[in-house]
């Protein structure tokens, strides 16, 4: 067996949540690649996916000016990691001055802009917040769950629902029924 090809083989390319890696290098932009586990076909679906998230936020506050370690991270820098990721976003979100603003399928193209869509970052942020303590983080300090980045995620929630005209509407939880009683039938 080839000891480079199975080194190369271990080496696997590191893509954020977004697939969005084709981005150019001089824009200072993530594109990493990370050594992966001797197991990593063994980790289920999540626990990769958490694994490549938190590969990204790590290359992202290396590139942060000035570098910005793990342990000074805040909620404004959680913020400002999901604003920038809302350059590689799918997902189009009608402006107020659109004609289609509220239509949950506009019947023509318009210029609004690709956002990150609310469930990607909902999902990303939790990962990350999972990750950040698995990682030894406190989960006192943990800027993931910091209040800011909850208001965030509320925030494009509902800016999202209203520029596509669905309303978010939170599940509610069911409730097991009791058994009733049985009455006596009055005879």
């Amino acid at each position: 067996m080839d000891p480079i090809k199975t080194q190369l083989e271990m080496i696997s390319p590191v893509i954020n949540f977004t697939e969005a890696a084709a981005v150019s290098a001089d824009s200072g932009v993530m594109g990493s690649t990370c050594i992966s586990p001797a197991g990593s076909s063994q980790l289920s679906r999540y626990e990769n996916q958490k694994r490549r998230d938190w590969n990204t936020f790590g290359q992202y506050l290396r590139n942060h000016r000035p570098p910005l370690a793990l342990s000074r991270c805040s909620g404004a820098h959680v913020l400002e990691f999901l604003r920038y990721l809302d350059q590689f976003g799918k997902t189009k979100v009608h402006t107020q001055l659109c004609p289609f603003f509220g239509h949950p399928n506009p019947p023509a193209p318009c210029p609004c802009p690709l956002r990150q869509a609310w469930g990607s970052l909902d999902a990303l942020v939790g990962r990350l917040r999972a990750a950040y303590e698995e990682n030894g983080g406190m989960p006192e300090t943990n800027p993931f769950g910091a209040r800011a980045v909850r208001l965030y995620l509320r925030e494009v929630r509902d800016s999202q629902s209203k520029a596509r005209g669905i309303s978010y509407e939170k599940k509610k939880k069911k409730r097991k029924k009791l058994p009733s009683a049985i009455l006596p039938s009055p005879s």
